[in-house]
């Protein structure tokens, strides 16, 4: 047990480091370049107010074209202490950065532009990926046993075995979608100025690293955004995919599993009962159902393993 904690602590502790590393190394990598991005979008708004008038349409158009890819990346035309502290690659977008590539959601409104930063970016994520596989299938082991000790705790209570096991499916589905999409879609809503509507849709496009980049966070101009917002989202994302990733495996196995041994084992004794129909004795058929009853309400609710809802044997009962 002591040592199982401890192979956690060093885990979350190295994977954590891991992100700070990399969050750092991106900062002084990309720091400058953004910079002159950012000078260079300042410089292309003042060479058209001055001479606007004598540009021909193509160059208004590729000016106009210019201007709306600096804003999709984040950057302004405007001379603010708001935008500039939006627009330089400052230790919170690094580790959001860090957080979307280990993820691999990639918004793809944020990249490194340096020789050095891409290199970085892809040694980085090549030793990062698979420590982040590690990292979230660690976590939703931890997740796996809070719902076990949660149907540990209702058996104990006198509930039946398949009552324990809905009631701990609904628990943990409920109180995922409220911690991992409905209060942060509140914060998102509140902080963004996003609807509600398009606030879910955010966190749910995020969660399944889908990540479109069509809503992304922290990139409104104008807001003032408290110190460490994007440092706080993106551990909300790596906790929630966690979360997300336990759910979908759910899902999936119940999609993959449509009662095929009950139905299996009911039309076997379908098919001894019909020959044996015409028998003097009628208790061995009798006795063939009753035990095909008991066998599939057996396989229907015995919960499987690996599933948030496997229970340990010193508590689960041969009969209910």
């Amino acid at each position: 047990m002591l040592h199982n904690r401890l192979q956690s602590c060093l885990l979350i502790a190295g994977y954590f480091a891991y992100l700070l590393v990399g969050a750092l190394v991106f900062q002084v990598l990309e720091g400058n370049p953004r910079r002159e991005e950012q000078s260079t979008v300042l410089r292309m708004k003042e060479d058209f107010l001055k001479n606007f008038t004598l540009l021909s349409t193509a160059e208004v158009e590729a000016f106009m074209e210019n201007l709306m890819e600096a804003a999709r990346m984040g950057l302004y035309s405007e001379k603010s202490t708001v935008s500039a502290e939006h627009t330089k690659w400052d230790f919170s977008d690094s580790f959001f950065f860090v957080g979307t590539v280990l993820s691999t959601i990639g918004y793809g409104n944020l990249s490194p532009k340096t020789a050095g930063g891409q290199l970085f970016c892809v040694v980085f994520a090549l030793f990062g990926i698979p420590l982040n596989i590690v990292f979230l299938q660690h976590i939703g082991k931890i997740l796996s046993m809070l719902c076990e000790r949660l149907a540990k705790w209702l058996y104990k209570k006198g509930v039946k075995k398949k009552t324990t096991r809905c009631l701990t499916l609904l628990f943990f589905l409920v109180m995922g979608i409220v911690v991992f999409l409905c209060l942060p879609s509140a914060v998102f809503q509140e902080m963004e100025g996003w609807t509600y509507n398009e606030a879910i849709y955010f966190a749910f496009i995020t969660l399944s690293t889908i990540g479109f980049g069509d809503y992304v966070i922290g990139r409104k101009h104008g807001k003032h955004y408290f110190p460490g917002y994007r440092i706080l989202v993106a551990i909300w994302v790596i906790f929630g995919l966690a979360w997300i990733a336990l759910l979908f495996n759910l899902l999936t196995t119940l999609l993959e599993d449509p009662e095929e041994k009950p139905i299996k084992k009911y039309l076997q004794v379908k098919t001894v009962v019909r020959k044996n129909k015409h028998s003097k004795s009628g208790s061995a058929p009798s006795r063939l159902i009753i035990a095909s009853d008991r066998d599939r309400q057996k396989d229907q609710l015995e919960p499987q393993e690996g599933s948030c809802t496997h229970y340990s044997a010193e508590y689960r009962p041969a009969d209910v």
